[in-house]
């Protein structure tokens, strides 16, 4: 009966949700932070893990984030413990991995679920949108400053990768 009512909580958070800024999630100090708070920018949102080999592209977010962030591009990391274990840390450790190995300073998010029956909601609506499950850490969506996703990039497309500036600075016009 649990799995009923949270299935159908889910499904009516999707039913109303019609952008990304109609989420509210916790930040990774677990503090209450919707989506909302980033109307009219442009959002890279990423399922990351400290532990995958794909972590290294942590760098290129950040260096991606800076060069546009002052145009209004925000780069939004959740890390996710989906792919074999590859996140096993806390919302402190995940912090302090990424401040001290990456130094991120990009916002992120606590740890959530990317696929499965636990899935968050917002990961539910932006795989509904746009292609189907998440493949593995790394997935980036590029959302536009309408909250609609503009588009997906599958985990081996780096964040400086021509495809991906390309749509961002498109996103950022």
């Amino acid at each position: 009966m649990r799995y009923f009512v949270v299935g159908l909580l889910c499904c009516m958070c999707l039913l109303a949700a019609s952008s990304v800024y109609d989420f509210t999630l916790n930040s990774i100090d677990g503090q209450t932070a919707p989506l909302a708070a980033y109307k009219g920018k442009v959002l890279l949102l990423v399922n990351v893990a400290s532990k995958c080999g794909f972590t290294p592209q942590y760098k290129g977010l950040e260096a991606v984030y800076e060069k546009y962030k002052d145009q209004g591009l925000v780069v939004i990391g959740f890390p996710a413990n989906n792919f074999m274990a590859q996140e096993p840390g806390t919302n402190e450790e995940i912090k302090t991995f990424c401040s001290r190995t990456y130094n991120v300073s990009f916002p992120m998010y606590s740890k959530i679920s990317v696929k499965g029956d636990d899935k968050a909601p917002l990961y539910q609506f932006l795989t509904e949108q746009k292609g189907g499950d998440i493949k593995w850490n790394f997935t980036k969506f590029l959302v536009g400053r309408d909250g609609t996703i503009v588009a997906r990039f599958e985990p081996k497309v780096t964040p400086d990768s021509p495809e991906v500036i390309a749509a961002i600075e498109k996103a950022l016009q």
